[in-house]
């Protein structure tokens, strides 16, 4: 009976670690489950590939809160993958980079969030000084990309290779205070931020993110969460 009783006990812990750190896939096909924040959000198409399409709706304002939210997902740690590719809209500003990534642990009242993203026009830039802005973390609001390069210069943006308009694949991996930016399938992470601003403890919803001037295209979400 104690035998038994163990294999039971054993069994259960085993099914609900399983569950607990099961994929949830979203392929991103149409707007289902997708809650727009400051962006347009439609079903596109980009090199023959079906993907979600979110674009900028005013490139002026000045917020980073430019986001489709994934609605009722609540991710603290673990991994989120991703297919996505960037570009400035028609007539956009001459700043325009293609901003596009990927923000997690949005809080239930879109005031905060951490963020990856990536600047594709900078990825082949004739300047190295572009280049190095390739990949970027920030961590709304209070630390936006102009305030972390001030204050810790080359702490939270690397150099990758991109191409503007390019399906690229990302990977996030999160464990605590510590978040690791993966691009191209690469072993090694391209950015690694070891202090995430809202601390280790923080969880919330997952969004496609885009900046000012932006269209952009994402398929292929894949959510781990980590026990």
């Amino acid at each position: 009976m104690k035998r038994f009783t163990l294999f039971l006990v054993c069994s259960l812990a085993g099914l609900i670690a399983k569950s607990q750190s099961a994929k949830t896939v979203y392929p991103l096909k149409d707007t289902s489950h997708l809650k727009t924040l400051n962006v347009a959000a439609q079903a596109g198409v980009l090199k023959q590939q079906q993907s979600v399409k979110v674009t900028d709706v005013d490139p002026e304002a000045d917020t980073e809160l430019r986001i489709a939210k994934l609605e009722n997902t609540s991710f603290h740690n673990g991994t989120i993958e991703v297919e996505l590719a960037g570009q400035p809209m028609k007539n956009a500003s001459e700043g325009a980079r293609g901003f596009v990534g990927i923000a997690f642990r949005i809080d239930s009242s879109n005031k905060e969030f951490e963020c990856f993203y990536l600047r594709p026009t900078n990825g082949r830039a004739a300047d190295q000084v572009r280049r190095n802005h390739a990949a970027q973390y920030i961590s709304y609001p209070h630390f936006p990309w102009y305030k972390l390069r001030k204050d810790f210069p080359e702490k939270y943006e690397s150099y990758v290779d991109l191409e503007v308009g390019t399906w690229t694949k990302v990977k996030i991996e999160v464990q605590g205070n510590t978040a690791k930016l993966f691009v191209h399938n690469a072993g090694q992470p391209t950015l690694i931020v070891s202090d995430l601003k809202h601390g280790a403890d923080a969880k919330g919803s997952i969004g496609l993110w885009i900046g000012p001037g932006t269209e952009a295209y994402f398929r292929n979400l894949v959510i781990t969460p980590k026990n």
